[in-house]
């Protein structure tokens, strides 16, 4: 393992050959975070208390993206259940990637710092993929069941609805909530789509739906339950164009043919392995 490439966060690549982290839990869940002193540890409290009276043997990842603050020092102090893992800074997409890709767990999970959606979401979410009913669900704001239960600013629900019609056009007519931020995946897809992701910033998530499409990987939608305000680091005036051009990028890529099946950290035989056990099974 010498001379294996480390730089997918952990996903080691010799030549053609890959090879994934060595499953040994049923759930991962991953939080990102930067500078999120003040409102980790009550996420990571709910967290913990959700998770135990679940029952499942699970492990919660932070990812500290360069915090300036504590960040990187608060899960220690929830058990060994809990760890971070810490990165210089390189925006939400990059923890992300790196969080899931280091992962071990059956059922691959991330969410936001500020726990924004009731985990229940989350639970039916694993259920849908460890009944084999999909590799991959997306949690959903515009699905029958969804639930708000604040009062979400004007200006951030229009830059909302904007931003879901440019995503509708350019990325995907059959999930257009891709900013829900509680995503579910296997294993094996989490590797298979996190291993090709390019985007740093917030609009990685677009990202991952083009690349379940892409990978013909089965997926579904669940509703969630909005509790907190969401994504509230995300500044409208300093994030909004960033966020447009890199889904224009995703767009251009496609175009492009730079999303290749048959490269080295993934090939279309692992897509046809992953798609098929799932379809036989529902």
């Amino acid at each position: 393992m010498n001379r294996a490439s480390m730089a997918n966060g952990g996903l080691a690549i010799i030549g053609r050959e890959q090879f994934f982290p060595v499953v040994d839990h049923d759930l991962t869940l991953v939080i990102p975070a930067y500078n999120e002193e003040s409102r980790l540890p009550r996420t990571l409290i709910d967290a913990k208390k959700f998770l135990d009276n679940w029952g499942i043997d699970y492990r919660v990842l932070v990812v500290d993206d360069g915090s300036t603050d504590k960040t990187a020092e608060l899960s220690s102090e929830f058990g060994r259940r809990f760890s971070t893992i810490s990165q210089s800074n390189g925006g939400k997409g990059s923890a992300v990637r790196r969080g899931m890709l280091a992962s071990k767990g059956r059922i691959v999970a991330f969410t936001d710092a500020d726990l924004p959606y009731d985990l229940t979401a989350l639970r039916s979410a694993y259920e849908e993929i460890e009944e084999r009913r999909c590799a991959v669900v997306f949690g959903s704001r515009n699905v029958a069941g969804a639930e708000c239960h604040i009062e979400r600013r004007v200006l951030r629900t229009v830059a909302s609805f904007v931003f879901r019609s440019i995503v509708t056009q350019l990325v995907s007519r059959r999930c257009n909530d891709t900013q829900c931020g509680l995503k579910v995946f296997s294993h094996r897809a989490a590797q298979l789509i996190f291993s090709r992701t390019t985007v740093n910033g917030f609009a990685f998530d677009a990202e991952v739906v083009y690349l379940t499409h892409l990978l013909q990987l089965p997926f579904r939608k669940v509703p969630v339950t909005l509790i907190n305000e969401y994504a509230t680091t995300i500044s409208l005036t300093r994030n909004a164009i960033p966020m447009l051009l890199d889904v224009l990028r995703v767009r251009l890529r496609a175009l492009g043919g730079e999303y290749r099946l048959r490269d080295a950290d993934a090939t279309a035989q692992d897509v046809d392995s992953t798609t098929s056990t799932i379809r036989k099974a529902a």
